[in-house]
């Protein structure tokens, strides 16, 4: 049994030609671990930017949905969570792809061991501003509205707010556990519920740390820099870094 984990591939930014070249490394990770994959969960911000109209999605990518067409059709499940830069994915990739579509956090149990896997933003206390913006992008009269917008347009003024938002360099930097909002949000849950392993992205930052005697939080981290992600080999999770 092997279950990898990975995020915040940031497809599509910040050039063409650096988003390109980050791709053709995910496609080839992604083509070495298809051997002994039993599952593959891609946890969120997967493009720096998505939205489909009903007949219309971001151009590009082709190396990377048809290696994941390739994985779903050799009966290979991957599960593809909604980050805060991708989040208006409706079923084009579900139909095309044949993935399954995650908008929430979720318990899975693999060998026994039990595990909560999501992008990880927007829990845990306070970032209320992030909170009431992403309660706005969810809404759907809001992506209704938005829809309305010429895709060129659209595109062009969700790019910005997608490089707005990645630009904020201080936030990745680690905290420190009594600060790190995943982190706070774990160490809650783990009051009433008994949870080994706590998978999440978003933070960008790399980290596997001992929360309770038990539990473990894993960030995957990001492939702008670190090119990590996590696997689960039937007994252990271990955080590993991808050199091509």
């Amino acid at each position: 049994m092997k279950v990898y984990f990975a995020s915040d591939f940031h497809l599509g930014a910040p050039s063409h030609a650096s988003s390109l070249e980050r791709e053709k490394k995910v496609v080839q990770w992604l083509d070495e671990i298809k051997s002994d994959a039993t599952e593959i969960f891609l946890i969120g911000d997967i493009f720096d930017f998505w939205f489909e109209y009903k007949s219309v999605v971001p151009r590009g990518y082709v190396r990377l949905l048809g290696k994941l067409a390739e994985i779903t059709d050799a009966g290979i499940p991957i599960t593809l969570f909604t980050g805060n830069h991708d989040m208006w994915m409706f079923d084009y990739l579900r139909e095309e792809l044949n993935v399954t579509i995650e908008r929430n956090h979720i318990y899975k149990e693999f060998n026994g061991k039990t595990f909560f896997i999501g992008h990880g933003d927007g829990i845990g206390p306070g970032d209320h501003g992030y909170k009431f913006i992403k309660a706005v992008f969810s809404n759907p009269f809001c992506q209704w509205l938005f829809a309305r917008l010429h895709p060129n347009l659209a595109f062009a003024i969700a790019k910005f707010c997608s490089n707005q938002s990645r630009a904020v360099v201080e936030d990745l930097e680690f905290k420190g556990e009594d600060k790190e909002f995943q982190i706070i949000f774990a160490k809650e849950k783990l009051i009433k519920e008994k949870i080994d392993y706590f998978i999440f992205g978003h933070r960008h930052i790399p980290n596997d740390i001992m929360i309770g005697d038990k539990s473990r939080y894993i960030n995957t981290g990001d492939w702008i820099v670190n090119n990590t992600y996590a696997v689960f080999d039937g007994s252990d999770v271990l955080l590993k870094k991808f050199k091509s």
